[in-house]
């Protein structure tokens, strides 16, 4: 059958449209037995392009469809008045869009797989307004909410805030939110007798495709969430002060729904703060000794430069043939240049960027390296090089330097310095042996090295490594530590929700199972001492902490039937006794491992095998959150503790015995800012000079030094001697 036409069934289902060697293919109206409507276009008998459907319980959805799945923008209207439109992605909302429900409230932000995930701005209908983070559709994270009545944000600046690809690279929050929650009630197949074989074909695909999908309705759960009785109790207060005082906004922090902190400031002077923190980092932007070669438009240029020259490299690198790494792959040679004019050549696309040459360092070595990460080539190049292209991230520390973030947060792009491009490549050959041997291994992952030239001469070199916090978990609280006093602390008028932390602002002691302790400590000391062997001492553990969040409170925010049923759990009496261990009450549950009930797809924060625990008889075990996912327990990712805080004298009254708050915590970690030559003697020596002391009196800290302060200090955290300035 070609070209256009008519096809009913005895069930009342008809199509009227184009067809093509036997399918539905083009342009078509498809009626179903159930009242179901679907208009719009057709690929080989599925919903393909742009359409319209009508379902039979009054639902609509008119946008773009990708194999019979919604995919691409659209927007899709419930019966009771509520409706979405933005993003979706194999049938779910996941990406940026706006959810408008019958009651007036809305919410602008991210979306993953059905639940709000991410940055994002909630308007009540009361003219309330809460700017902050969620996680599965909970508010998880710091926020700031502004009562009716006050002065709120523009809407420039709420867009600049939901477009800032949320937030920082320690703030990426990447999960595994729980399976999706929309249903398929297929209609009964068509039974066709005496037709072609394309017609029983036709019939067969067609009604199994179009059945009636049925949407549910978001709006419930959020709605339910967002009015939880905590939530609700705190948001009345809020108006009645509100009432009275416009100026008041509350700064919150929230921990799986539960409102765990709430700090009243004044409106004007968040806004001064603002300003002034904005000044701050545009005068920290204008440092950047490369920040300028792009003009206005130096980020678009810079990114489509990057995936341009990774795409080639990737696609010509893989069809080597694998071969050990050769001393040559680490030489002066091993490279690959090319040049990428603007008009396209016989190796080139053409493209929308500048003409630019590229240059990629130890091609070989790093593709090895990828696969030793059990990293796919095309799913390395699809993450990078995809259509979603990559995101800006503010830079975390004081180097700098430009970062980007690949779309499914699984990879950093950095902006190197020539000296730390020349670090890694002469550390590079006791790197890939050292990460060989030790699969476990906290230090950095790197995927790549490159630069870009521009005719001008003008060189930015970037690396491609490893985002430790791409997890399934939201990351509440992050550290940066160094095992050093000196500094080391954070001014509490600086701390927001995107902070990382120092030494001395960590107050927790952490408790952990006896095995997952010993194989920490052992790894960190490894690391530390081949960090000592390059002559590195400027590295940092970056921890990550997920808080969980009280069993009693959270009972109180979680609508029915959102637990996860028991069966992921192992069956029978004797596994079941001997697999949950409990570390706390109601909290975190330790578990034999099981394969089958884990995600154990390799990434780029996976470090190596599963670990082992004392408290289940030296067995591999998995993380069990209630509620939430089933872990595989691995070094410096999802690992199981507690954290010990004392709680202040001026907070508790006069008591014999002290007092401790204790929460469950899961930890990430990892071993960063390792491509700082050793060069302390050369900046002390400048520094003393401009300040005419006497270099000679100045004290340096050796690598082998620095390694044992630092292992003793994450051990026992107990900190050295009050250093020199």
């Amino acid at each position: 059958m070609t070209g256009k036409g008519l096809i009913t069934w005895p069930t009342g289902a008809k199509y009227e449209g184009e067809f093509s060697g036997g399918y539905l293919h083009g342009h078509g109206t498809f009626t179903h037995s159930t009242g179901c409507i679907y208009t719009g276009g057709w690929r080989m008998d599925a919903h393909h392009g742009i359409g319209k459907k009508e379902y039979s319980n009054s639902d609509i959805y008119e946008g773009l469809w990708k194999e019979g799945i919604r995919e691409g923008c659209g927007r899709y209207s419930w019966k009771n008045g509520n409706m979405y439109i933005g993003n979706w992605k194999s049938g779910q909302i996941d990406g940026r869009g706006v959810m408008k429900w019958a009651n007036g409230d809305i919410f602008d932000g991210c979306w993953l797989n059905g639940l709000k995930q991410g940055s994002g701005v909630y308007r009540f209908a009361d003219g309330g307004l809460y700017i902050g983070t969620w996680s599965k559709g909970l508010k998880d994270g710091k926020g700031t909410f502004y009562p009716t009545g006050s002065k709120q944000p523009s809407l420039k600046k709420l867009c600049s805030l939901n477009s800032n690809d949320n937030g920082l690279l320690l703030n990426t929050e990447k999960h595994t939110p729980p399976k999706q929650k929309f249903t398929r009630s297929f209609s009964e197949k068509a039974s066709v007798s005496g037709r072609s074989k394309s017609s029983r074909q036709i019939s067969h695909r067609t009604s199994s495709l179009d059945s009636n999908w049925n949407l549910q309705d978001p709006a419930g759960d959020c709605i339910c969430r967002d009015s939880s009785p905590t939530l609700s109790q705190t948001f009345s207060e809020s108006q009645s002060e509100a009432s009275g005082v416009n100026s008041l906004v509350f700064e919150r922090e929230y921990m799986q729904g539960v409102l765990i902190m709430e700090r009243t400031r004044n409106n004007s002077e968040m806004s001064h703060k603002n300003k002034r923190q904005n000044k701050f980092s545009m005068k920290q932007v204008k440092k950047s000794s490369w920040i300028d070669i792009f003009g206005g438009r130096r980020s678009y240029y810079l990114k489509l430069n990057l995936q341009l020259g990774i795409r080639y490299t990737v696609g010509k690198i893989t069809p080597v043939p694998a071969r050990e790494v050769r001393s040559s792959d680490f030489g002066d040679r091993a490279r690959i240049r090319m040049y990428f004019p603007k008009e396209g050549s016989q190796l080139t696309p053409p493209h929308c960027s500048i003409d630019f040459y590229w240059k990629d360092y130890c091609p070989m070595v790093f593709r090895n390296l990828r696969e030793m990460f059990k990293l796919d080539a095309a799913e390395y190049m699809m993450s990078i090089c995809g259509d979603s292209g990559l995101r800006d991230i503010s830079s975390p520390g004081k180097s700098g330097s430009i970062f980007f973030l690949s779309q499914d947060d699984r990879f950093v792009i950095k902006t190197l310095k020539k000296y730390e491009l020349k670090v890694l490549l002469n550390m590079l050959p006791k790197y890939y042996h050292h990460v060989g041997s030790y699969e476990n291994t906290l230090i950095t992952k790197f995927f790549g090295l490159h630069r870009i030239t521009l005719k001008g001469g003008k060189k930015v070199r970037f690396v491609v490594m490893g985002n430790m916090f791409c997890t399934e978990l939201h990351i509440h609280r992050r550290y940066d530590l160094k095992g050093s006093s000196q500094g080391r602390y954070t001014n509490e008028d600086k701390i927001n929700s995107h902070t990382t932390l120092k030494d001395l602002d960590l107050k927790y002691e952490f408790h952990m199972d006896k095995k997952l302790r010993e194989s920490l400590f052992k790894q960190i000391s490894l690391d530390c001492m081949f960090l000592q062997s390059q002559h590195i001492i400027d590295y940092s553990l970056l921890l990550g902490l997920h808080f969980r969040a009280p069993e009693n409170l959270k009972a109180l925010v979680e609508p029915p039937g959102l637990t996860q049923p028991q069966q992921s759990l192992p069956s029978g009496d004797d596994e079941h006794k001997q697999g949950e261990q409990l570390i706390i009450p109601k909290g975190l549950l330790l578990v034999a491992h099981e394969p089958s009930f884990v995600n154990t797809a390799p990434g780029p924060h996976i470090r190596g095998n599963t670990l082992r625990a004392y408290s289940i008889g030296d067995k591999q075990v998995d993380l069990l959150l209630p509620g939430t996912a089933r872990l595989r327990v691995q070094l410096g990712v999802n690992m199981p503790a507690q954290a010990a805080r004392k709680v202040q004298e001026d907070k508790v009254e006069e008591s014999e015995v002290e007092l401790f708050e204790v929460y469950d915590v899961v930890l990430y970690m990892g071993i960063i800012d390792i491509l700082q030559e050793y060069t302390v003697k050369k900046k002390l020596e400048h520094a003393c000079k401009s300040l005419q002391y006497d270099p000679m009196t100045i004290s340096v800290v050796e690598p082998k030094t620095y390694a044992e302060r630092f292992i003793n200090f994450m051990e026992k955290k107990v900190f050295p001697e009050p250093e020199t300035p």
